[in-house]
């Protein structure tokens, strides 16, 4: 394959944050479409706030007797993924695939035929997000991958809830892991990238940039220029 893969992982809450956001996504397009004569995209979809909700929804009180609750709770944050990923594919027309891959056999079949390629959670798979995904997907094409979220890199806790949260623009594979180590798994959980990439990208030294909605700093990493974000690697 001539061109270069990059692999994105599309958060959920840059999606669909409380309802569609629209101009968000026409950016992106048009990042995507300015870039494919150089690179082809892999862009895997999060869940978000609609996989967060049906996840929630098997957390009710009244839901303690549910069996394989967790796992339940994975296959609506997958349909989830998938049903974004749907919705972008459409959103991008003729320049993206058709059908929702499964594997990632199908992801390279797709590439073949489209600049870019949207997908969720290729399959089930305990204590993992669409982050995971991403992460699998870098491995597979030998590429870096950058992840974008609703903030603009990592930090030292949460930004949105506390002011003095310092920003973090670069850390080693090793240092990241330890972090993400102290936080306990939870389907749907929303974190810059999940236990299971963490560990991915540090086991096969891949390069993970983490950035935030300013779709500037997407062209500048993508035209290996300085940007705003986080760059794990080691």
């Amino acid at each position: 394959m001539a061109k270069k893969v990059v692999v994105i992982s599309l958060g959920g809450s840059l999606i669909v944050p409380n309802k569609i956001d629209v101009e968000f996504l026409e950016k992106f397009r048009k990042v995507l479409e300015r870039n494919k004569k150089k690179y082809k995209f892999v862009v895997v979809c999060g869940g978000g706030r609609t996989a967060r909700n049906y996840i929630k929804g098997l957390e009710n009180e009244k839901n303690k007797k549910i069996k394989k609750k967790e796992f339940f709770q994975g296959l609506l944050g997958i349909a989830s993924t998938r049903l974004n990923a749907r919705f972008m594919t459409y959103f991008f027309g003729e320049n993206a695939n058709k059908g929702i891959p499964h594997n990632m056999k199908d992801v390279r079949n797709l590439l073949k035929k489209n600049d870019c390629v949207f997908c969720g959670a290729l399959r089930y798979a305990k204590n993992e997000t669409s982050d995971a995904t991403s992460a699998k997907l870098a491995k597979y094409f030998k590429t870096k991958f950058i992840n974008l979220t609703n903030v603009q890199g990592l930090y030292d806790k949460n930004p949105k809830k506390f002011r003095s949260a310092k920003f973090i623009p670069e850390i080693s594979h090793k240092d990241f892991l330890k972090k993400v180590k102290q936080i306990e798994f939870k389907p749907g959980q929303h974190f810059v990238l999940d236990q299971t990439a963490a560990k991915i990208i540090k086991k096969y030294n891949i390069t993970a940039y983490i950035l935030g909605g300013d779709l500037k700093n997407l062209q500048k990493v993508l035209d290996n220029k300085h940007f705003v974000g986080t760059c794990v690697s080691d």
